[in-house]
C-alpha cells in the first residue's frame, strides 16, 4: 500500500481572510492543498489562488543568506553575527548622532505576516524610532480615521444574514474581505426577499450577481452616496429613536444633505436616478442592512469623504448593531493603533492616522535639507518601491538614505535597495498568525505552526530582533533568568513573573516582546518560540473581554483565562473560537468619549457641501482615459507570487479597455499598446471587454516584477502599476493615492 502523506492544519495568506487550508507536503513542495473543513471560520472554503502556493515557497528569488552592498552596488553574502553588529552599530550611530526618530519603521507583516511586525516593537523601542508606516496608510487610513472619529472603532459586516448587503468599490468575489465570501454572495443573489447593490464604475463577478448596480463614472461614487443619503431624508426612511438613542444630534448634516439636488448628482456621476432611488428605497426599508468598502473608493477622488458617506448609510438607517448589520467584534492583538492623537509627520506636517505616516508623504520626508528628515528606514515584510505610489521617487528617496536595511524572504524591487538584506524563514517555515478581525458574534483565531523547516540560513524575524536588541544593549542574559527560570515551572508561575518584572524593570518593559521570545518562547520547544507574543496577547484579551472569552467555552478567570486561551491555540492549529458576544453588546463598544455617535464630521461636512460647485473629475484632451491602476482578477495575488508561471490566464497582465475605446484606437485583442500618464508609460497587451465604460481602463494588480526566465535572464512580466501612478493626486486629508483615477494616454504600438 503506497504512502499517505500526513494532512496538515495551516491558512491561506494570499488575503486577509486567510482561509484555512489543509496540505499536504514531500521535499519542501506542496503536493495537495485543499480548504480545511475543520476550520471554524471558513468551514472548508477556499478559492482558488491557494492551490499555486509552492510558488511562493520555492521560487529562483529566495534569499537564504544576509546580504551587504558594496560600494560597486552589488550585494555580497556575509554572517549573521557579522549583519547584526553591523547594522546595530550603523542604526544606533544615527540614532545618537540625529536621534532615533530619524529612522523610519516601514511594512511589520503582509496579509499572513503579523508577528514579526509586533516583535520589531522591541527594536524600535531600543533605538528610539517614533515613526511608521505601511501599505495600510495608502488605502484604508482615511476609513480608519472616519470610523474613529464616529464609533472609536471598527465595525464588522455579518453579510451571512444580511437582508442587504451593499458594496461600494469592491469586489468581493476576488477581493474578498470577508469570510467565506463566494457561497454568501451565491446566497444572497438566489434569494428573492435579499438584495445585493454594487457601487463601481465595473460589471465586475460581484455586480453580474447584484441586483441593483450602480455603474457610476469613476471617481464620483461621493455624488451618488450623496444623493442616496438625501433620497433617505427626503423620503424619512431614517431610524429616529435609534438615531436619538445613539447618535448625537446630526442637525448640521442634515441641513447640507437638504441641499443635494438627487437629479443632478445622479446625472454627474452618469446613473439613472430612478436606480439610485430604489437603491436608498431598499436600504432604508430592509430589516438589515451590511455595508463594505474598498479600494475603489479609497483609492479616488474624495476618498475619505467617500468612506464617511459609506457610513452614514448604515448609521442613520440604524444598522449597527444586531443581526445582518454591522457589529464591533473583539480584537486578539492590535493591528490598527489609535486615532486619537493630534501628531504630524516631522518635515511636511501630514496626519498621522493610527500611528502610521501617510506612504505618500515618504519620498518627501526624505528628500529634503529639513533637519528633522529621515535618515535611515528599517523595511520588514514590505515592498515600498513596488507598492507605493510613483516607484521612480520610492527609488530616489531610498538611494538617498545613509541606512536600509530590509527583512524579507525574497530579492524585492526594494531590497535591491537595501544596504544590508536580512533573510527571514518564509509563512510556511515559523509559527504565524495575522491580527486582521476574526468575525461576529464569533472571533476564531489561528496560530498557524510550521510546515516546513526553515530554509538553512535563514532566521524568524522574531529572532533577528531578539539578536539586534541584545546587540543594541537593550538585555543580557541575567536580565532574563528569573524570568526563564519561572517559564520551566509553567504558565502560572510565568505569569506572575513576568508581571513583576514588567512593573519593576523599565529596561525590560520597553522590550516586552523580545523578554516574551527569549523567556517563555525558549520554554515552548524548538520552532515553537514566536508564539510567546501571543500568550501576552491572550492575557489581554481575556482581561479585556472575560465575558466574551467565557462564552466562547474557556473556563476560570484572570491569568487562569488567558492561559487557557493560549493553550488553545497551541492545541488547535486549525483554529479555535476565542469569544463569542452576543449581537447587543455592540452598543456597548461605541468608545467615544461619551458613547454616542458622532453623525457631525466637521472636517468632511464642508467638503460635502463643496460637492454643489464641482465638476466631476474628468479626463484631459491630453490624457483621454482613466485609468484604475490596480485592479483584483482571478490571475492576481499579493505580490509574494514573484513567480509568473503561477498564473494560468492572463499571464501578461492585459489592459482592459471597451470594445468601443479599442475600435477608435485600431487595437484588437491581444494587440499591444503603449499606456503614458504624468509620471511614466508602460507596455501591456489590450484585452477588449465589455465590462468597462468607454475611457475607463484597468490594469491588474500583483504584475509588474522582475524574475529570471528560463534562461536565466531577468525580466518584467506585465506593467508594474506604480511607475504611472504620482504620489501627487491624493486625498487632502489621508493623502491616500488615486490609484482608480489616474488620468492616461493609449497608443498603439508594433
Amino acid at each position: 500500500m503506497a504512502h499517505r502523506e500526513e494532512w496538515k492544519s495551516t491558512a491561506c495568506i494570499l488575503c486577509s481572510t486567510n482561509c484555512g487550508l489543509q496540505v499536504q507536503t514531500q521535499d519542501g513542495h506542496f503536493t495537495r492543498i485543499k480548504g480545511d473543513k475543520t476550520n471554524p471560520r471558513s468551514r472548508g472554503y477556499t478559492c482558488e489562488k491557494p492551490a499555486r502556493l509552492d510558488h511562493y515557497q520555492n521560487h529562483a528569488d529566495r534569499i537564504t543568506t544576509p546580504l551587504r552592498r558594496k560600494p560597486d552596488g552589488a550585494f555580497e553574502a556575509i554572517g549573521w553575527d557579522t549583519a547584526i553588529g553591523e547594522i546595530a552599530a550603523k542604526l544606533s550611530t544615527i540614532r545618537d548622532t540625529h536621534g532615533g526618530e530619524k529612522i523610519l519603521y516601514y511594512g511589520g507583516g503582509g496579509q499572513g505576516n503579523h508577528l514579526g511586525g509586533a516583535y520589531s516593537a522591541a527594536t524600535r523601542r531600543a533605538l528610539g524610532m517614533r515613526y511608521a508606516s505601511n501599505a495600510l496608510a495608502q488605502e484604508k487610513t482615511g476609513e480608519f480615521w472616519v470610523e474613529g472619529t464616529m464609533f472609536g472603532g471598527r465595525p464588522e459586516p455579518d453579510f451571512e444574514h444580511a437582508a442587504v448587503a451593499v458594496f461600494v468599490g469592491k469586489n468581493p468575489w476576488h477581493s474578498h474581505g470577508f469570510e467565506r465570501a463566494r457561497p454568501i454572495l451565491r446566497d444572497i443573489a438566489r434569494d428573492s426577499e435579499r438584495h445585493l447593490i454594487v457601487l463601481d464604475p465595473r460589471r465586475t463577478e460581484t455586480a453580474d450577481l447584484a441586483d441593483i448596480w450602480l455603474q457610476v463614472i469613476p471617481g464620483t461614487d461621493a455624488f451618488v452616496l450623496a444623493a442616496m443619503l438625501k433620497i433617505l431624508l427626503d423620503e424619512d426612511r431614517l431610524d429616529h429613536p435609534w438615531l436619538a438613542t445613539y447618535a448625537h444630534d446630526g442637525a448640521e448634516l442634515f441641513a447640507v444633505l437638504e441641499q443635494v439636488p438627487v437629479a443632478e448628482y445622479c446625472a454627474r456621476a452618469g446613473v439613472p436616478e430612478g436606480d439610485v432611488r430604489r437603491a436608498a428605497r431598499v436600504i432604508g426599508c430592509a430589516e438589515s442592512v451590511s455595508v463594505l468598502e474598498d479600494l475603489g473608493v479609497e483609492m479616488a477622488p474624495h476618498s475619505t469623504l467617500n468612506s464617511y458617506l459609506e457610513k452614514l448609510l448604515y448609521v442613520l438607517t440604524g444598522n449597527l448593531g444586531g443581526q445582518g448589520a454591522m457589529n464591533f467584534g473583539t480584537h486578539m492583538g492590535k493591528l490598527i493603533g489609535s486615532h486619537r492623537n493630534n501628531r504630524t509627520s516631522p518635515v511636511g506636517g501630514h496626519r498621522i492616522i493610527t500611528g502610521l505616516i501617510p506612504c505618500n508623504a515618504i519620498p518627501e520626508e526624505i528628500l529634503t535639507n529639513h533637519p528633522d528628515r529621515f535618515r535611515a528606514i528599517f523595511i520588514e515584510s514590505g515592498n515600498p518601491v513596488h507598492s507605493l505610489a510613483d516607484s521612480p521617487r520610492m527609488r530616489e528617496a531610498l538611494d538617498s538614505l545613509e541606512c536600509v536595511v530590509v527583512i524579507d524572504v525574497a530579492m524585492t524591487e526594494t531590497a535591491r535597495h537595501a544596504h544590508y538584506i536580512l533573510p527571514a524563514a518564509s509563512q510556511y517555515e515559523k509559527v504565524e498568525t495575522t491580527f486582521f478581525g476574526g468575525g461576529f458574534p464569533r472571533h476564531t483565531f489561528l496560530m498557524r505552526q510550521p510546515i516546513f523547516p526553515m530554509a538553512e540560513g535563514t532566521l524568524t524575524e522574531p529572532e533577528i530582533h531578539s539578536r539586534l536588541c541584545r546587540a543594541l544593549g537593550a538585555f543580557t542574559d541575567a536580565d532574563l533568568a528569573e524570568l526563564r527560570q519561572a517559564a520551566e515551572e509553567g504558565l502560572e508561575e510565568f505569569g506572575v513573573t513576568f508581571q513583576k518584572a514588567m512593573g519593576s524593570n523599565p529596561k525590560l518593559a520597553a522590550i516586552l516582546p523580545v523578554v516574551l521570545y527569549e523567556t517563555l518562547g525558549r520554554s515552548l520547544g524548538d520552532g515553537l518560540e514566536p508564539a510567546a507574543l501571543l500568550w501576552g496577547a491572550s492575557q489581554t484579551l481575556a482581561a479585556g473581554e472575560p465575558a466574551s472569552v467565557q462564552r466562547a467555552g474557556f473556563e476560570g478567570e484572570g491569568p487562569e483565562l488567558g492561559n487557557a486561551v493560549f493553550r488553545a491555540l497551541l492545541d488547535h492549529p486549525n483554529g479555535v473560537v476565542i469569544t463569542s458576544d452576543p449581537y447587543e453588546i455592540t452598543m456597548e463598544r461605541i468608545g467615544t468619549d461619551d458613547r454616542k455617535i458622532r453623525l457631525v464630521i466637521p472636517e468632511l461636512i464642508q467638503e460635502l457641501a463643496d460637492l454643489v460647485d464641482e465638476e466631476p473629475p474628468k479626463a484631459t484632451d491630453e490624457y483621454p482615459f482613466i485609468l484604475a491602476a490596480g485592479e483584483r482578477r482571478t490571475s492576481t495575488a499579493n505580490t509574494i507570487f514573484r513567480n509568473p508561471g503561477w498564473r494560468r490566464k492572463d499571464v501578461d497582465g492585459a489592459l482592459r479597455m471597451s470594445p468601443g475605446d479599442a475600435e477608435r484606437l485600431g487595437v484588437e485583442d491581444g494587440g499591444r499598446v503603449r499606456i503614458t500618464t504624468k509620471r511614466g508609460s508602460a507596455e501591456t497587451v489590450v484585452e477588449v471587454s465589455d465590462t468597462l465604460r468607454d475611457g475607463h481602463i484597468t490594469l491588474p494588480n500583483g504584475h509588474g516584477l522582475e524574475y529570471p526566465d528560463e534562461e536565466g535572464n531577468r525580466r518584467v512580466v506585465g506593467a508594474p502599476p506604480n511607475e504611472l501612478t504620482s504620489g501627487e493626486d491624493r486625498d487632502w486629508l489621508a493623502l491616500t493615492p488615486w490609484h482608480k483615477h489616474v488620468r492616461a494616454r493609449v497608443e498603439t504600438v508594433a
